[in-house]
């Protein structure tokens, strides 16, 4: 874990991609549900039916790392999505729909969402994720940062583009 955390990035949320229904931090670390959707302008980056949002800054090479406050959460997906990836309507997670991710339903059950999904079993909840791509290398990881275990890896990506962080959470 030591070695993948030398390539931490500090992660801005991008507000252009906000579903309407989330809010951010002033300083765009955080999210969180609003209970009326605000108004907003669409455009084609911003999600419409999916509570979900990106990170500012993409990257289309090399190795970088971020970690995920999910303490507390029962319904999460995180990852990395590709920049052309779909955001409008219902949007199916997998690595062919531009989406590398893990999440969280009904506070037990972890999935990875690779074309047939898997299903994880952690001995413990992750109180905080870490996600680490390696573009050269294809592949995108992730761990129980306190547990300082692998949750999952995807190996064999296909990058083109580049990738941005992925979030979204459920209200619960």
């Amino acid at each position: 874990m030591k070695r993948i955390q030398q390539y931490a990035v500090d992660v801005t949320l991008d507000p252009d991609t906000a579903h309407p229904g989330l809010s951010l931090s002033e300083d765009r670390k955080q999210v969180r549900h609003v209970d009326r959707r605000q108004n907003l302008p669409d455009n084609p980056n911003r999600f419409s039916l999916c509570t979900g949002i990106l990170g500012k800054k993409g990257f289309s090479s090399g190795e970088f790392y971020y970690e995920v406050q999910v303490k507390g959460k029962t319904d999460w997906d995180l990852g990395v999505t590709r920049e052309s990836s779909n955001r409008k309507g219902y949007i199916t997670l997998s690595p062919q729909n531009g989406y590398w991710c893990v999440w969280l339903r009904n506070r037990y059950q972890y999935q990875a969402n690779t074309s047939s999904p898997v299903c994880l079993s952690l001995r413990e909840k992750p109180q905080k994720v870490g996600v680490f791509v390696d573009y050269e290398e294809s592949q995108v990881s992730f761990y129980d940062v306190e547990a300082r275990s692998r949750i999952y890896s995807f190996t064999g990506c296909t990058f083109t583009e580049k990738l941005y962080p992925y979030f979204r959470t459920l209200q619960k």
